[in-house]
């Protein structure tokens, strides 16, 4: 196919996104033409049905553009004029929000559908990086885990950095978070968002956004900001902004990293929530043992089958819930126990204790998750108490955020090429093993029968087992006698 007839393609797509009229075809092909460094449309071209998606038509567009000389091999560049390119394919935030808007006047899984296929379409969310990404569940006592491996995000070249340290440094965007990223070009420094849409979204007299992620971690993952820039926190308002999401979006569930470091996320400057339409194991785990909120008999409440010490909640009246979850929130902050290390504060009067919250409808019932969380450090554990402990850094060493904490790993990208050096190890074969892998590996060689045709599927259930215990580093209260004891006198302080 030639370039013209591909030009004239895309502009079909433009103009079926619904950003433009078939009036505009002769103005979007000449834009386009002047984008890639040609000078004129050659040969038959005509406007047809286009099948090809759209990410196929952007890679012709783009190779042009680098055999014109328009941009260089360097990747954040080539980012950047993609996402250009991309723009013609997404409509003007104001028209993506009213056609958001028609949508939801029929359903609220029809608007989401309509904004996910845009933010899919246009290549905001990355589906060809997110495909790269190693996925499989772990059977466990407490269900499946999922596990990821992240590959979606590329490695900068040496090129890359070396470009980004010349690069002139720029405090505009305030955060990846801020919405001033909505449509912002990027820089070297600064990933491309020209094509980047953002629904408004009123909670209760609030201004926040509602956008997907681009490297997406499960199904429809979506955040949800403030327009305001200012720190992460939780509070009685978070709990009732998050119910107050569900009622908007019944078919999602919402949740928010926790607001200190070491437990929280690796955003916490500014304040907003993860949520999507996807089951987590967690959400999956039952209730073991009810217990009893003296200030809210009407609310259900009780322990979760879970590594980690998760408080569940439920109730069909909305308020009662967030006035429940704030009481266990407050005296959670100021509760201590030193037989489990826990301790609420510092000499010096630091804070430790927060919740990792997560809110979902279940029929006519709202439902809280709240996940107790402690950042204490100490001499055996400088990373944290209750953070994955030295043994299993091997495999996950960075913070447990929402997204760990409700069964779904995500684990860094060394660990493709190191468990693959893993399995060549425990098959006797030439290999380069990390040191940090030989305990586990031998570990492994010692329990199991190693042949090639179940390597694979013996270390992949290995590391689910690992995360697990990461898992269970995190739990402030231990799946033991004394740790379970120890949960009942907190609940018994409610």
């Amino acid at each position: 196919m030639s370039i013209s007839q591909t030009i004239c393609d895309f502009a079909t797509l433009s103009i079926s996104s619904g950003g433009f009229m078939e009036m505009d075809r002769i103005y979007l092909q000449n834009r386009l033409l002047s984008l890639i460094g040609e000078e004129a449309l050659t040969g038959e071209v005509t406007p047809r049905p286009v099948t090809v998606p759209a990410v196929d038509l952007l890679a012709e567009l783009v190779q042009v553009a680098k055999d014109n000389q328009v941009i260089s091999d360097l990747a954040a560049e080539q980012e950047m004029f993609e996402a250009q390119l991309m723009d013609f394919l997404t409509p003007p935030p104001s028209v993506v929000n009213a056609f958001f808007a028609q949508h939801y006047a029929n359903s609220p899984e029809e608007a989401t559908e309509y904004f996910f296929q845009l933010s899919q379409q246009n290549d905001y969310i990355k589906t060809r990086s997110i495909a790269k990404n190693i996925q499989f569940p772990v059977q466990t006592a407490y269900g499946d885990l999922e596990i990821t491996i992240n590959l979606s995000k590329p490695e900068k070249d040496p090129k890359q950095i070396a470009a980004e340290r010349e690069a002139v440094k720029v405090d505009y965007p305030k955060c990846l978070l801020c919405m001033e990223n909505e449509g912002y070009r990027g820089r070297l420094n600064y990933p491309a968002r020209t094509n980047h849409r953002i629904i408004r979204m009123n909670l209760d007299g609030e201004s926040w956004g509602f956008q997907y992620s681009p490297y997406a971690y499960y199904n429809e993952h979506s955040i949800i900001l403030s327009e305001i820039h200012r720190p992460m926190q939780i509070n009685q308002d978070t709990f009732r902004r998050l119910l107050r999401i569900t009622e908007v979006l019944p078919h999602y569930f919402v949740g928010s990293n926790a607001d200190l470091p070491i437990v929280g996320g690796s955003i916490l400057s500014h304040d907003h929530y993860q949520a999507g339409r996807h089951e987590f194991p967690m959400a999956k785990a039952p209730m073991e043992r009810l217990i009893k909120l003296t200030d809210y008999p009407q609310v259900i409440a009780g322990i979760v089958k879970w590594p980690m010490s998760v408080i569940r909640l439920q109730s069909p009246d909305k308020e009662l819930l967030v006035d429940a979850a704030t009481t266990i929130l407050e005296k959670w902050q100021g509760y201590s126990d030193a037989s489990v290390e826990v301790l609420a504060h510092s000499a010096d009067g630091t804070a430790h204790h927060t919740i990792t919250p997560i809110a979902r409808r279940k029929d006519d019932y709202f439902e809280l998750d709240l996940v107790l969380r402690d950042n204490n450090v100490s001499e055996e554990h400088p990373d944290g108490i209750f953070h994955p402990h030295k043994d299993v850094q091997h495999i996950k060493k960075e913070n447990i955020g929402l997204i760990e904490v409700m069964g779904l790993a995500v684990l860094p990208p060394r660990l493709k090429m190191e468990l693959e050096e893993v399995e060549k190890y425990l098959l006797n074969e030439e290999n380069h093993l990390a040191d940090y892998h030989r305990e586990w590996a031998d570990e492994l060689r010692a329990a199991h029968t190693i042949t090639a045709n179940h390597v694979t599927e013996i270390v992949q259930e290995a590391v689910g087992q690992v995360f697990l215990r990461v898992l269970e580093d995190a739990g402030v209260f231990k799946r033991t006698e004394e740790g379970q004891a120890a949960f009942a006198r907190f609940t018994d302080y409610l």
